[in-house]
């Protein structure tokens, strides 16, 4: 049974893991698009400018969506290694850092 036991732990963490990498490679995706969003604002004008920044806010609005989703699945596996006796499966607080920082950002280049 401690076999079964190990390998149900390593395939939460595991799952952990990529959905660490998952947020990770989504916060970075975000930025890329507030920076692109930030660079051609001034060059941008008229319908098409508005057109082209109510796209990124309507991307970026689901990305967020994302990444909230992400990261209540990693609190959701991190929660089920607690209630089953093992360590902390990541730092979760270091993921909702990583979240804040990005968030506050955003709102910074947003304005």
């Amino acid at each position: 049974m401690a076999g079964f036991q190990q390998s149900e732990e390593q395939a939460t963490r595991n799952g952990i893991q990529a959905l660490e990498s998952a947020f990770t490679g989504v916060q970075n995706c975000r930025q890329d698009v507030e920076n692109m969003k930030f660079n051609l604002a001034s060059g941008l004008k008229g319908s098409d400018g508005k057109a082209f920044q109510d796209l990124l806010k309507l991307w970026d609005d689901q990305a967020e969506i994302i990444s909230r989703n992400v990261r209540d699945m990693v609190d959701t596996l991190n929660e089920t290694l607690r209630v089953q006796g093992l360590t902390q499966g990541s730092n979760s607080e270091a993921i909702n850092n990583s979240y804040t920082q990005s968030q506050s950002v955003f709102d910074a280049l947003s304005g």
